[in-house]
């Protein structure tokens, strides 16, 4: 697919052992990995705007990620599988043809354009806050600053 979306060249999801996981240095700002379905019902009512999303893990199914779109004052939920070659593709009702993409920034690029099978496009993206990113990290054991800093970080000193 080609254009431009407001998502960075680059960033992905990727899949370990049919697990969501984080690519911490390329990793989506709505992207809200293990939240509750009530939390994010909360933060997409709190923006309260036609065509909010995120996407956040699934709470019922292993592996599987949620898309989540808010309209009308619903919340609308799709799944989104990962195939085994590394393709994602969103769960459809029986006898619609499903759509296949190669990255999961082009699948959110195909829904930001209307009439693809949603609710409605995607439009406003719910990124999460400084604070939950710091809280992810934490949960994923990569709490310690100093894994942050790298070797330009640092000056020689003199004796």
């Amino acid at each position: 697919m080609v254009g431009k979306s407001h998502l960075a060249e680059g960033w992905r999801i990727g899949l370990k052992d049919k697990r969501p996981c984080f690519c911490l240095s390329m990793e989506f700002p709505f992207f809200h990995g293990k939240i509750s379905r009530k939390a994010c019902e909360e933060l997409l009512c709190k923006k309260g705007k036609n065509g909010s999303y995120l996407i956040r893990e699934s709470e019922s199914v292993a592996g599987a990620l949620c898309l989540c779109v808010f309209f009308e004052k619903v919340i609308y939920t799709y799944r989104i599988f990962r195939d085994y070659e590394g393709y994602y593709k969103m769960q459809t009702s029986e006898g619609v043809p499903e759509k296949v993409f190669r990255t999961l920034k082009d699948l959110i690029y195909n829904y930001e354009k209307p009439n693809q099978g949603l609710v409605t496009k995607l439009r406003y993206p719910v990124k999460k806050t400084s604070s939950s990113r710091r809280n992810q990290k934490f949960k994923l054991g990569n709490d310690n600053v100093y894994d942050e800093i790298d070797e330009t970080d640092y000056v020689d000193v003199l004796p």
